[in-house]
């Protein structure tokens, strides 16, 4: 691997290849390997750094960075997030999810790929895949990862406390028990006898990494990486063999905009972060964007990359369905604890979280859809035994646990009365027993998780350039009810305290399993992607990870989101041998009406003896997405809370040629702020205004606005805008002067070519009064004439004023 983190291959110049896949998560690992195994020329983009077994961090310093927020110098492998009703981990690193997910390969139980089924508020959950369709490439995926249940009738396995005690729980619940499957290497290979510590050879596709790998070695350490390599994780497997079929694999390659080609394909936009400022914040500086071309493009970033990258993208497809952002879950994700379990006997049990992987066994609450166990109005859910680390047991004991300030207390003052009477007993392992207490409370303890079929009713939409989920367990209280109503009864039969997360308190969860944002559905009007991942409108766009799946999986979804990949990918293949993709439809609307009489963009440069002018004008208001008149795009931008605001500075470098010019020109600098454009403050490279300009109507001017500016993936736009000034009943002058109408065009257009240009969307947006209030502060000269100068051009200002509105004026000295 090279500084820039590309496994093989350099770029040079133009890239044009036949498949962009970004992420290399379950959903993108599985894409490069089958379609680079079809011989095709895959690119997989990913974020983050490779992991290779021993290069996860344990230390606190180490874990302590081990985050990801490239501005602020971290290329860390957990990325946080925050939002109203949940909170959400992922990753970011060569594999994906797969680096910190527990492992479990359940596929999702059949009847719980439901059909129209009825959401509170309305809408419904419907999966257009059925378990029959996935089954076979579940098959695959299994294969291919090497699953194999927690050899618990072996030795040492058969000492694991937790899986006993679940098992034991579950038959005194009369709940279903099993050992999942599990992405984990117990035995070198298969067949042969499980143990921990045992050399896993080479898979005949030889590892990317080149390191050695050894058998599970019962740490618990799952969720934070596998140092050992016993993890049977993405990198080790699909990401391997697609290397090895010949794709070509780069590491900090973060993917910020796409667009389609004219002709067919998409390009793609990404930025290269350096290894080498990890550590280092970069936040004021901006990495210079790079562009790939693909004939198809794969989005495998996750449930939030993936939507995100789509939200952000947005103007560059404006025919994509209305639900992109709908139909989060958090899969129902909920993390309880239970602690000090005793036996039967009333004497301490050992639960011993830390032994074994993460996740060992798992119960299954059936739903009201599975077939023969109808219950009315459950969500069907998973409990699974959570373990940890063993520094989370060192953590229990030692931090603010009650009883542990004693031992201390009693343990220095010990020593102290030891020192002061010169006691000859210079052997303290009692003592240091004692300061260590019995250990009860973390041996006793054991994390659970829970999940299932929460209510997928959350939207996903951006807020100030940032993700933002709204989404609470308000809708899906009772299913969170019932899933706490099942840990609690295992604690108790357990003989267990219970104890929810802190974050219960304010009915918020942590999700690491988020879904949805980009769902299936049988047409537009119902998902953004069919049930083979591509995009409605823009063949040759595929999403192929959890942001595709229209609901929640209810079982640890990592299996399903590969077997749908899987699936996706076949049919690509069978679909198509070249692999080309076709135009890429756009809408065909047409704008009602173009703003654009003024000649074509001219730099002046103002003489030297020239004086100049500049102000500055903000305005705001609303826009919709692919809209053509702008009072209807403000309308349903208002009811959706699309805002536009547009921060402009107008710049005359020659005040006498401003006035002279019969099209009034002067030069435009400032932002544009949208969420619906990916962010705030993008910046204008480019903008020209246009005063009272004339037309065919003697009774009418217009204030022309063009501004060349692009959306927060790259996507370059044009806004182009009037203010219509003319005489209509009433006094409305000031409407006429505060009021744009606007429309945003693809691409950076000239006057001639708006025609042709396809729309991106339309809006009003216009001057408050206390922003008028400002702007005239804003006022300034340079040159040798400045008050003069202002005086001309208040004086055209007014007297375009004057000769538009002079019949209102004489009507009213009649009256």
């Amino acid at each position: 691997m090279d500084d820039h983190g590309r496994y093989q291959g350099k770029p040079s110049g133009h890239e044009q290849v036949d498949v962009v896949v970004v992420g290399s998560g379950f959903g993108g690992a599985v894409a490069a390997h089958r379609l680079a195994s079809a011989g095709l020329r895959v690119v997989v983009l990913e974020r983050g750094k490779p992991y290779p077994p021993g290069s996860f961090p344990r230390t606190p310093a180490a874990m302590a960075r081990n985050l990801w927020d490239p501005s602020e110098g971290l290329h860390g492998l957990f990325d946080l997030w925050s939002f109203r009703g949940a909170g959400a981990v992922v990753s970011s690193g060569l594999g994906g999810g797969s680096l910190i997910y527990a492992n479990v390969l359940l596929r999702k139980p059949e009847h719980w790929f439901v059909r129209e089924s009825p959401l509170p508020g309305g809408g419904y959950e419907h999966w257009p895949v059925s378990r029959a369709d996935l089954d076979p490439h579940y098959d695959a995926v299994e294969r291919m990862l090497q699953a194999q249940r927690y050899p618990f009738a072996l030795p040492p396995y058969d000492a694991t406390a937790k899986t006993h005690a679940m098992r034991e729980a579950a038959e005194r619940l009369g709940l279903e028990w099993e050992l999942p499957p599990l992405g984990v290497a117990f035995a070198p290979e298969p067949g042969a006898r499980p143990l921990p510590g045992l050399p896993v050879p080479d898979a005949p596709y030889g590892n990317l990494h080149g390191l050695p790998r050894t058998t599970c070695r019962l740490r618990g350490e799952c969720d934070l990486g596998c140092n050992d390599g016993a993890k049977n994780s993405l990198d080790h497997t699909y990401l391997s063999a697609a290397a090895h079929a010949g794709a070509d694999i780069r590491t900090l390659h973060e993917v910020r905009g796409m667009a389609p080609v004219p002709g067919g394909g998409y390009v793609v936009r990404y930025v290269v972060h350096d290894p080498h400022d990890e550590g280092r914040r970069t936040r004021t500086r901006r990495l210079p964007l790079r562009t790939i071309t693909c004939d198809r493009l794969v989005l495998a970033a996750g449930t939030l990359g993936t939507t995100y990258l789509l939200l952000t993208n947005k103007s560059a497809f404006p025919g994509m369905s209305r639900r992109l952002g709908t139909r989060f879950s958090g899969n129902g994700d909920l993390l309880t604890t239970i602690l000090r379990a005793r036996d039967d006997a009333g004497r301490h049990r050992s639960l011993e979280g830390s032994r074994g992987p993460v996740i060992t066994s798992a119960i299954r609450v059936p739903d009201a859809a599975d077939s023969g166990r109808r219950i009315p109005g459950r969500r069907g859910f998973y409990v699974e035994d959570a373990g940890y680390p063993p520094l989370v047991e060192w953590l229990a004991e030692f931090a603010g646990v009650p009883g542990q300030f004693r031992r201390v207390a009693f343990f220095v003052l010990g020593r102290l009365r030891a020192a002061l009477t010169r006691s000859p007993q210079t052997r303290i392992n009692a003592e240091l027993a004692a300061l260590l207490g019995d250990g009860h409370l973390s041996d006793g303890s054991l994390g659970l998780l829970g999940m299932g079929r929460d209510i997928p009713d959350g939207l996903m939409r951006l807020r100030r350039g940032y993700l933002d989920v709204d989404w609470t367990t308000k809708t899906s209280m009772a299913f969170f009810s019932e899933m706490r109503s099942t840990m609690q009864d295992i604690a108790r039969v357990l003989r267990a305290g219970y104890r929810d997360s802190p974050l219960w308190l304010a009915h918020r969860v942590i999700t690491v399993h988020p879904l949805g944002g980009a769902p299936m559905g049988r047409h537009p009007g119902e998902g953004v992607v069919d049930g083979y991942g591509q995009v409605f409108g823009y063949p040759g766009l595929h999403v192929l990870d959890g942001a595709a799946l229209p609901g929640p999986v209810g079982a640890n979804p990592a299996l399903t989101i590969a077997a749908f990949s899987d699936r996706a990918c076949e049919h690509i293949l069978d679909a198509s041998a070249h692999l080309r993709a076709h135009p890429a439809t756009r809408p065909a609307a047409r704008p009602a009406e173009r703003a654009g009489a003024s000649p074509a963009p001219v730099a002046h440069t103002a003489p030297r003896e020239a004086t100049s002018l500049s102000f500055t004008e903000e305005m705001h208001g609303h826009v919709s997405l692919g809209v053509a008149d702008p009072a209807e795009g403000e309308r349903l931008g208002r009811e959706n809370g699309h805002r536009l605001t547009v921060h402009l500075t107008v710049t005359m470098d020659d005040v006498d040629r401003f006035v002279t010019d019969a099209g009034h020109e002067a030069a435009m600098t400032g932002w544009v702020s949208c969420d619906e454009l990916g962010g705030e403050h993008l910046p204008v490279s480019a903008g020209w205004f246009n005063l009272f300009v004339k037309g065919g109507d003697p009774t009418r001017r217009r204030m022309l606005y063009r501004l060349h500016f692009t959306d927060a993936g790259g996507n370059p736009l044009t806004l182009v805008g009037h203010k219509d000034v003319c005489d209509d009943p009433g006094v409305d002058v000031w409407r006429d002067t505060s009021t744009l109408y606007v429309q945003l065009l693809q691409g950076h257009t000239t006057p001639a070519g708006d025609a042709d240009a396809p729309l991106v969307a339309a809006g009003v947006i216009t001057i408050h009064l206390s922003d008028f209030l400002r702007q005239l502060t804003t006022f300034r000269t340079r040159g040798p004439d400045g008050p003069a100068g202002l005086a001309r051009f208040g004086r055209l200002f007014l007297g375009e004023l004057w000769e538009t509105y002079h019949d209102l004026a004489a009507a009213a000295r009649v009256r």
